[in-house]
């Protein structure tokens, strides 16, 4: 596995006492983001992702910024490969201080359109690819007794949706994985730790390139944010790790919502996300998908949406994300109560 570590010979020994930081999913969306608002931190970066051309341009732009940068064509759903460049970035940058997962698929399909194959794939990098880059963090930084492992997750983890069964289970599948980690972590006294960011709806070009089997592109549910606002909350939880944090109001809306009234949100749902998820246009018939294989050419921070992104979003971390969480969920039950005894009250009268 061909790595390279480039450094700006002029900030070099500067660079040398920065954070070495390792992110996933490095080359596009909010990956690619996040390793600019490191870079600008001051970081050294080690850069994970297949498309090797993305990897050279993104490297490009932090090296702009003098950054010390390695890269590692790779799949992260290969254990192996992950487990190698950890320790070729412990080698090559220094020891590392804070991992980013943020590699994901997803297939834009009905469950009953969904092949068992395209499920696995999803499931190998969108699940298992954040488990072998924690598994690799932690060889490095348990023994030192310190380091950040930053899971990029999603309101779905807490709230799946019509058309991404095989992404919303692979992000559950996240949370459980890092929940029952850090009840070890916590066991162990290790100074260690680990914390979740979990995003509403970015626009990032997975909505260009993700396998789909509907007629229409896919797009996010609105709103949409952009992924600068995750980028920011990424590096303040590497800074200042919670157990959690849920970015913008959306989240919390979705989140606290389906944790007082999950029936009332399956049938917003129902009723709502299918169209919710396709643009007008047409999918054509020579669109290619990333699930296998890369879109070289493709890879950029922004997708589609950029019009209608919001720029900046609240990052609530826990315990204040429950509260407001609750607080949101409770007006919802409330008004839902509300509505129904209104027109309840209404068919009486006129009996």
């Amino acid at each position: 596995m061909p790595l390279r570590s480039r450094a700006a010979p002029a900030r070099a020994v500067e660079q040398a006492l920065k954070p070495v930081v390792v992110i996933t999913g490095a080359t596009a969306g909010v990956g690619r983001a996040t390793a600019l608002e490191f870079a600008r931190h001051g970081a050294s970066i080690a850069l994970l992702a297949r498309d090797r051309q993305a990897l050279e341009a993104t490297e490009a732009e932090l090296q702009a910024l003098g950054c010390r940068t390695l890269t590692a064509p790779l799949d992260v759903s290969d254990a192996a490969a992950v487990y190698e460049a950890a320790r070729l970035c412990e080698a090559e940058l220094g020891p590392i201080d804070v991992w980013v997962n943020c590699a994901m698929a997803t297939v834009f399909s009905p469950v009953a359109e969904l092949s068992p194959e395209e499920v696995r794939r999803v499931t190998e990098v969108t699940y298992l690819g954040y488990v072998h880059g924690t598994m690799a963090a932690l060889e490095h930084m348990r023994p030192r007794d310190r380091g950040v492992i930053v899971q990029v997750g999603s309101a779905l983890a807490y709230r799946g949706i019509p058309l991404q069964a095989a992404y919303c289970g692979a992000k559950h599948a996240i949370r459980g994985f890092t929940d029952s980690l850090r009840t070890e972590l916590i066991h162990a006294r290790s100074g260690v730790q680990v914390t979740a960011v979990h995003l509403p709806a970015m626009n990032t070009p997975q909505f260009d390139w993700a396998r789909t089997h509907r007629s229409k592109q896919p797009r996010p549910v609105a709103p949409v944010y952009d992924p600068a606002a995750a980028a920011r909350a990424i590096v303040h939880a590497a800074r200042h790790p919670a157990r959690e944090y849920w970015l913008g109001g959306r989240s919390l809306l979705t989140i606290g919502a389906n944790m007082i009234v999950p029936d009332l949100m399956d049938r917003i749902l129902a009723a709502q996300a299918f169209e919710g998820q396709d643009r007008p246009d047409p999918v054509a018939p020579d669109r290619r998908d990333n699930l296998y294989e890369p879109v070289t050419g493709a890879h950029r921070v922004r997708g589609s949406f950029t019009a209608e992104a919001r720029p900046r979003a609240r990052a609530f971390s826990a315990p204040a994300a429950r509260v407001a969480a609750a607080a949101t969920a409770g007006l919802i039950a409330g008004a839902t109560g509300a509505a129904v005894g209104w027109r309840l009250a209404t068919r009486s009268e006129r009996r």
